[in-house]
C-alpha cells in the first residue's frame, strides 16, 4: 500500500466551556447533533444516523469509534471539556496532503464549540456554499478577521452574528484556486429572515466562485 492509499492519521480537538456530560450528549443525540454537525441538505438526518448511530461503536465511557480505526472521545469535568477525534496510524511521507475527513472534523468541531460556548437560541439553519476560488477570495467575502484552524480551515462570526466556517482543498493562503466550502450557520431565523441571508450570500458568492452552488435544507446532496 502506498502512502497515498494509506489512511492518513490525524488528531483534531477542541475545548469547550461545557461539562463533559453535556458535551457527550451533544455528540450522541441526533437532535443536538443537528444543531452543529455538517450542513443542511435533504439527507442530513440520515447521515447523522448512519455515522453516529448505525456505524459508531461505543468503546469506553465517553468514547466512540468507527471501522476505519478512528475514534471520538470527550474528557473533562463539570465545567470544561475537550472533544478529540483521532485516526491513529503511521505518518506518511506527505503529512500535509488533503484528507476530507480530517478537514471535515476541523470544520464541524468549530461548529460544536460555537453551539456550546455561545449558546445560540432557536433552530440552526445553514447555507453551504461550494465552488472554485482561492482562500483569500472566500475570506474576503466573509469580512472581518478569521481565526485559522490548521492551514485549510478558518472561522469567524460575521457582522450579522452568523458563524462562518471557510474550508479549502488548498491552503487558504495559497494563490492557487481550488474547491472551497463555506458553511454559514444561523440560529432562530424565520423563513423571511433566512431568505434574506441566503440571497445576500448567493449574490456575493456566485460572481466569485467557479461552478458556484448554494445548498440549503431542501437541496439534494451536492
Amino acid at each position: 500500500m502506498t502512502d497515498q492509499q494509506r489512511p492518513k492519521p490525524y488528531d483534531v480537538e477542541v475545548s469547550v466551556t461545557a461539562g463533559r456530560d453535556q458535551v457527550w450528549a451533544a455528540v450522541t443525540q441526533p437532535d443536538v447533533l443537528r444543531q452543529w454537525f455538517g450542513w443542511d441538505y435533504d439527507g442530513l438526518d440520515a447521515e447523522i444516523r448512519h455515522i453516529f448511530v448505525d456505524e459508531a461503536t461505543f468503546l469506553a465511557p465517553e468514547q466512540m469509534g468507527w471501522a476505519d480505526g478512528s475514534y471520538l472521545e470527550v474528557t473533562g469535568d463539570e465545567d470544561r471539556a475537550t472533544v478529540r477525534v483521532v485516526r491513529e496510524g503511521r505518518p506518511s511521507g506527505d503529512r500535509d496532503r488533503y484528507d476530507a475527513i480530517e478537514e471535515g472534523w476541523r470544520s464541524f468541531l468549530i461548529q460544536l464549540r460555537y453551539l456550546l460556548d455561545e449558546k445560540p437560541t432557536g433552530v440552526r439553519r445553514t447555507l453551504y456554499l461550494t465552488g472554485t476560488a482561492t482562500g483569500r477570495q472566500a475570506l474576503a467575502l466573509a469580512g472581518g478577521k478569521a481565526t485559522p484552524v490548521g492551514k485549510r480551515v478558518a472561522w469567524l462570526v460575521d457582522a450579522d452574528g452568523h458563524l462562518v466556517v471557510i474550508a479549502g482543498r488548498e491552503h487558504l493562503a495559497s494563490r492557487q484556486p481550488g474547491r472551497m466550502e463555506v458553511i454559514v450557520s444561523t440560529y432562530g431565523l424565520d423563513d423571511a429572515a433566512f431568505d434574506v441571508v441566503r440571497k445576500r450570500w448567493a449574490e456575493r458568492w456566485t460572481p466569485v466562485a467557479g461552478e458556484a452552488r448554494v445548498t440549503t435544507a431542501d437541496t439534494p446532496a451536492p
